[in-house]
């Protein structure tokens, strides 16, 4: 099989569930690390693909992501790389609680950066998103040419670079973001091409149903987008 006709597949895994009891909008914070149901969404997944012909394994520099991807490159016997082109999106409302009533949107001095949902105004404009996690899916499939990589990521850069490849607007409803807690967004490329984009949730009986997309929000239970 030539190079041009070599299968390779990038699968982006959303980290899973951090402790957070304070609801923090914890963005690029350090020491926000996975939880105890996180590391059992983590292990659910090193599981799922354990039979899976995986030959690279990389995460973000962040804590969440890099705990996540630990038992995968264990399970595959892989050393654990780290890409900064991973990290979770820049927010100017990191470290707050983000809530219209009780959270950062109550001060009108955070108003201003709501201007412009389409950049977004808040933080790293997608297009920005769109060409750093590119850069690093490209990366992950010239490590493992002809077999599969893990690249562990964010909700919000790995729904951007998923709209981006399948052609849709990058602006977007959060609560509809098809990005669960430890799923796995697999890009499936024929030589330097992705060919398809596929999408599956190997831990979605660990997750709470809040969290789940599309999931109505429950009183007392906040739900970090973007996380």
């Amino acid at each position: 099989m030539s190079r041009a006709d070599e299968l390779t597949v990038v699968h982006l895994m959303r980290h899973g569930e951090v402790h957070n009891p304070d609801g923090i909008l914890y963005g690029r914070l350090p020491d926000y690390h996975l939880s105890e149901l996180g590391r059992q969404m983590a292990d659910r997944v090193a599981e799922h693909l354990a039979a899976r012909d995986v030959t690279h394994v990389v995460a973000s520099p962040l804590d969440r992501a890099q705990e996540t991807a630990a038992p995968i490159a264990k399970t595959h016997g892989l050393d654990l790389a780290t890409d900064g082109r991973l990290i979770e999106a820049a927010n100017v409302f990191e470290g707050k609680t983000f809530g219209v009533g009780d959270g950062a949107l109550k001060n009108p001095d955070n108003w201003k950066h709501l201007v412009n949902p389409f950049k977004p105004s808040w933080g790293e404009p997608y297009i920005e998103q769109v060409v750093r996690m590119m850069g690093a899916l490209d990366a992950a499939r010239d490590a493992a040419r002809g077999h599969e990589a893990v690249c562990v990521s964010h909700q919000l850069p790995i729904w951007i670079v998923r709209s981006f490849v399948e052609k849709r607007r990058l602006w977007h409803d959060p609560r509809k973001r098809q990005c669960t807690l430890a799923s796995l967004t697999s890009f499936t490329y024929r030589g330097d091409k992705i060919v398809s984009v596929g999408y599956s949730e190997p831990a979605r009986d660990l997750v709470p149903k809040h969290l789940l997309a599309g999931a109505k929000p429950v009183k007392g239970k906040a739900k970090a987008f973007g996380a």
